[in-house]
Formats: structure tokens, C-alpha cells, sequence
């Protein structure tokens, strides 16, 4: 009976990604939610993804590799800023907030060139 057991183990293993939710986009970013808005810049771009109730950036760099300054901030709207800043080599964040009928503004910047959403998800 116990290797009937670690035969199977393996089988349901690979069926976990299946049951994974459709339409999330958690493995590449870190944020969970569909796709809402992406804005591309010369070093690279910022992602904001939306789930029901909350709302999550992240900054990724075009050319990963070499470890440079990079950042990403998302605010709800009449709520607190949530960021990270740091030297990485591919991604700034994730960062989320509560974000359930309200507008949200997100930033990203990889060395000295930014970019900003303005109000978006109302």
C-alpha cells in the first residue's frame, strides 16, 4: 500500500496548477487578480492587476540582470501609500492594497525614468 501511495502523491501534484483560479496572473508577477492596466517606459514597465477587492503593482525591468535602483508605489484613493524601493535585477514589488470601490494610482521607476497611472480602476 505505501507505494501505491508515492505513486499518486506525484499525480496530484501536477493537478494543483489546474485548480488555480482562472484568469489570475500570479506566477509571473506576484500579484494575484487579472491585468488592469500596463504602462511601458524606456527601462521598462509598470503592472497593475485588480482582484475584487484589492489591487496590486509591481515594476519590471526590461532587460533583467544587472542590480539597479528600482520602485513601484500604489495608493488607494483617501488611503495610505504603499511602496518598494530597492536594488533588484528584474522586479520591484509586489505591493497591494484594499482597494474595493475605489480608485487606485500607481508609480514605477528602474533608475532614473518613471512613469505614473494617474487615477485608474474607478
Amino acid at each position: 500500500m505505501p507505494l501505491v501511495g508515492l505513486l499518486v502523491l506525484p499525480l496530484l501534484g501536477g493537478l494543483v496548477p489546474l485548480l488555480a483560479a482562472p484568469g489570475t496572473a500570479q506566477a509571473a508577477s506576484g500579484c494575484s487578480g487579472r491585468p488592469a492596466k500596463t504602462v511601458e517606459f524606456s527601462t521598462g514597465e509598470l503592472r497593475v492587476y485588480k482582484s475584487r477587492a484589492h489591487a496590486c503593482a509591481v515594476t519590471v525591468a526590461k532587460k533583467p540582470g544587472k542590480r539597479r535602483t528600482m520602485s513601484v508605489t500604489l495608493q488607494a484613493r483617501g488611503g495610505r501609500v504603499v511602496s518598494d524601493k530597492g536594488s533588484y535585477t528584474k522586479m520591484a514589488g509586489p505591493v497591494t492594497v484594499n482597494a474595493l470601490n475605489r480608485c487606485v494610482r500607481a508609480t514605477g521607476a528602474i533608475g532614473k525614468k518613471s512613469v505614473s497611472t494617474g487615477w485608474i480602476l474607478c
